[in-house]
């Protein structure tokens, strides 16, 4: 069923009006406030997120596109890049900039690496990236845009990327290799200081996308937790992506992108001297650059501090280690390796894992579902410390729900049975047309269909399916 069209309005709503309907909107949603959302949403206490809010709201219709006219923010950015490269053990060389969040902050680190080589390995004409197949999508998406191949590399017995696989992987025309800190499906570090060494040796970029730890392992470091060196003390290492709006805890809209040096740099930037509307210069992906994002990220650094980040990172691995105890205490279940920080996953042998999520979803808990192997995802932080005790007594009656033997566990399977088999003898795009007759997908009862996605997986169906899905959840009518 189509949804009706919306026509544009001929007056002003008024505010009670427009309050009124968006709360009732809201109400929708996950309730992120109270802890039930173990992914998107990273929220450092009321009274910080006030002052960051605060800030924001100062510049909350300037455009950083023209540094000569809001020169405030051009200093509140070169503020926080110099911060960020401190916390990551950078040196006065370091340049960078902040970024709309972690995917732009990849696309322009696989950018900058392709117009480097362009320059310094002209004989190169197709070059490719050697990636663990861990690795966000976000590298794919920059690959396709850019026009650089990639080879993706098997995982280690431990989920690991896999060193000695990524060397070999490396060829003539390999220009970058990538690692992650940790890698977002399961929380567990990459080997940087190996991957960066075959970049060395190899005279390659080695960029750490460290997106989602990058807030967060500097500080459990210095709690005492064991993490590795991941950043610029590493030698070979050449960027490093870093979310600030995940455990930097700022307004979402910020990330931040680093190379080593200034000269690196210069081959994020976008120029086009020839316009008659003037030079034309841009150092990101975007043109307008919103002030707010760029304000809010600088206010969270300076508002919370070191001595911040490491209450709120503490408090944080308590509970990670609280829920992970409690996981582990469930025979049924079984974490994903050993995650380095606050990111884990768990998959099972003896139940279904994603009715288990049909019936967390039922209570409220929003998280990830995941696949090869089928695993369900959460990101813990400073938030959950209000969430915790009820989230382990409602796994843990949820996980006693799963396992019993009904018509719709029955059901589940046998559809996802049916799949398999149909999957092997009807034409390819059977199933996409047949699944794009349905109406929509609901958070809860979706066992089925993600059981249908890893049967998929890979194929030209699964493809089909998403993107159509796309497209309707994407669409006003």
């Amino acid at each position: 069923m189509s949804r009706p069209k919306i026509l544009f309005p001929l007056k002003a709503a008024s505010r009670e009006e427009m309050l009124k309907y968006i709360t009732e909107k809201k109400l929708k949603d996950v309730d992120w406030k109270k802890g039930k959302a173990f992914c998107l949403v990273y929220h450092p206490g009321d009274e910080r997120a006030k002052l960051i809010k605060e800030i924001y709201d100062l510049y909350f219709s300037d455009n950083a596109l023209n540094p000569t006219a809001t020169p405030s923010l051009a200093e509140l950015e070169a503020e926080t890049v110099s911060m960020c490269a401190d916390l990551f053990n950078g040196d006065e060389n370091v340049r960078g900039n902040i970024t709309t969040g972690g995917t732009e902050s990849i696309l322009l680190a696989v950018k900058t690496a392709r117009d480097w080589a362009k320059k310094h390995k002209p004989h190169i004409t197709k070059p490719n990236m050697v990636i663990p197949v861990s690795a966000h999508p976000a590298f794919m998406k920059a690959f396709h845009y850019f026009n650089v191949d990639f080879i993706p590399v098997a995982l280690g017995n431990d989920y690991r990327a896999n060193p000695a696989a990524m060397r070999e992987a490396v060829n003539k025309d390999t220009i970058m290799i990538i690692g992650s800190a940790p890698s977002y499906p399961h929380g567990l570090m990459d080997p940087i200081a190996e991957i960066a060494a075959i970049a060395k040796e190899k005279n390659i970029f080695c960029h750490v996308d460290a997106c989602i730890g990058g807030f967060m392992l500097p500080f459990i470091k210095k709690l005492g937790y064991k993490i590795p060196d991941f950043d610029f003390t590493v030698d070979g290492v050449t960027s490093i992506s870093a979310d600030i709006h995940k455990y930097g805890y700022s307004s979402k809209g910020s990330s931040v992108i680093l190379y080593k040096n200034a000269a690196i740099r210069k081959f994020q930037f976008s120029l086009y001297t020839k316009w008659n509307g003037g030079v034309y210069g841009s150092p990101t992906m975007t043109g307008t650059r919103p002030g707010g994002s760029i304000a809010g990220a600088w206010a969270a650094l300076k508002g919370i501090g070191m001595d911040g980040y490491l209450e709120m990172a503490e408090t944080t691995m308590n509970v990670t280690n609280k829920i992970k105890a409690a996981i582990e205490s469930i025979n049924d279940l079984e974490i994903i390796g050993h995650p380095d920080m606050s990111i884990l996953a768990f998959k099972s042998d003896k139940l279904d894992v994603f009715k288990l999520a049909d019936e967390l979803n039922k209570k409220g808990w929003h998280f990830e579902r995941q696949q090869l192997p089928p695993t369900l995802h959460f990101t813990i932080n400073y938030i959950h410390r209000l969430a915790a005790d009820e989230f382990i007594a409602d796994l843990k009656e949820c996980v006693i729900t799963a396992k019993k033997f009904n018509l719709e566990s029955l059901a589940s399977s046998l559809q996802v049975k049916a799949v398999k088999g149909l999957s092997k003898i009807l034409p390819s795009g059977t199933i996409a047309k047949f699944q794009k007759g349905s109406s929509g997908v609901k958070k809860e009862n979706t066992a089925a269909m993600y059981g249908m996605m890893g049967v998929l997986s890979g194929t030209d169906d699964l493809e089909e399916i998403v993107l159509d899905f796309l497209d309707k959840i994407n669409s006003v009518q």
